[in-house]
């Protein structure tokens, strides 16, 4: 061993070095160390780049209330720092202080899910077409998370069942959805055109894709093998950004959502709509078709049916579920009121109005 490799393993690491190698250790996802890391930079940032551990409690307080007053932040997104800067202090500095069950926690609001109509999504998905198409007909049809479609492997799909297995969705857990019949054929074709790529990366000696925990060395092959190869794989290959192998990656959700968006303002809706929204029209079309709430939880993976629950709030009022007092008037009320004046007949009104104001100003 040189002298500068001990001096590297001796040297202790940098703080967001330890978050990020603790996040690792707890099993946390990617994008939960990318936030924690984001947001435990910006507190020392905010605090002129003062070690973590000469802070306590008063300027965790004094960074969280600037994100809420000063840049307005959201409820979700108060939380997630907060929870970055608990996780900080209490996994990565080990201290266990008072302060920290004083600090606030905002509430969450519950939100009524933005939902698309039959129509609506049928228009949308027409837009859609090659693997996006695919893509889009999977979320809806099986009311996936983004990121699980796109982590979706070969060896997942059962064509003989109709059934697809989700691994390690939110919270690490497994499920099972229903493979659409209608999307088979469309699948069947994607997983030709991922298996070209499988095969010019067999052909080509790359190494095969990332796997999930320590199979990579339990199983050194496996990773190379068509079973778990992703079934939307990237067209190019890319470096991990927590391993720094070079190697092909499934798809990125901004290519899709990019793609989903312009789908959206084509099929003339106005609504805000999002990939996500798909999740949301699954359940409730599902709820409107008389499927068990039960089932739905199910389906969506949800730990509670409470959380499924919010799907009934739309319902409540959709589809005639209760009837507006001015329908009772039907009949009774012209179908359009009458407009007693036309914009255009109120506006010399208004510079008349104008007019006088000044003459009474220079009157005065």
């Amino acid at each position: 061993m040189s002298a500068s490799e001990a001096t590297a393993r001796t040297a202790p690491a940098r703080l967001l070095d330890q978050v990020r190698e603790r996040v690792r250790y707890l099993h946390y996802s990617l994008r939960t160390e990318q936030a924690y890391v984001h947001w435990v930079r910006a507190f020392v940032r905010y605090h002129g780049l003062k070690h973590p551990k000469t802070m306590a409690g008063p300027e965790v307080e004094a960074f969280l209330s600037w994100l809420s007053g000063a840049r307005g932040v959201s409820v979700s997104t108060h939380r997630q720092a907060l929870s970055a800067l608990l996780f900080l202090y209490q996994q990565v500095l080990g201290q266990q202080l008072p302060w920290m069950q004083a600090i606030g926690r905002p509430q969450r609001k519950p939100r009524v899910p933005e939902v698309m109509s039959v129509a609506e999504v049928r228009a949308v998905l027409a837009l859609l077409d090659g693997t996006h198409g695919v893509l889009g007909r999977l979320l809806y049809g099986t009311g996936l998370r983004i990121a699980e479609a796109m982590q979706l492997r070969v060896k997942d799909v059962d064509f003989e069942r109709r059934t697809i297995v989700v691994r390690a969705g939110k919270g690490g857990k497994d499920r099972v959805v229903m493979l659409p019949a209608t999307l088979a054929p469309g699948l069947r074709q994607q997983m030709q055109r991922a298996r070209v790529l499988w095969e010019a990366d067999a052909r080509a000696g790359r190494g095969g894709v990332q796997m999930p925990d320590a199979l990579e060395r339990k199983y050194p092959r496996a990773g190379g093998s068509w079973g778990w190869f992703w079934v939307f794989p990237q067209a190019e290959h890319s470096v991990c950004p927590r391993t720094g192998v070079e190697r092909r990656h499934h798809l990125f959700d901004q290519t899709f959502q990019r793609d989903f968006k312009r789908a959206v303002r084509a099929a003339g809706i106005e609504r805000p709509a999002t990939p996500h929204t798909l999740r949301h029209s699954f359940a409730t079309h599902l709820l409107q078709s008389g499927t068990d709430i039960r089932t739905v939880q199910e389906l969506l993976g949800h730990s509670d049916v409470s959380t499924t629950m919010i799907y009934t709030h739309v319902l409540k009022v959709a589809a005639g579920g209760t009837r507006s007092p001015l329908d009772a008037l039907a009949g009774e009320l012209p179908v359009q009121p009458p407009i007693s004046r036309s914009y255009s007949a109120w506006v010399p009104i208004q510079n008349h109005t104008a007019s006088s104001a000044s003459a009474m100003a220079s009157a005065r």
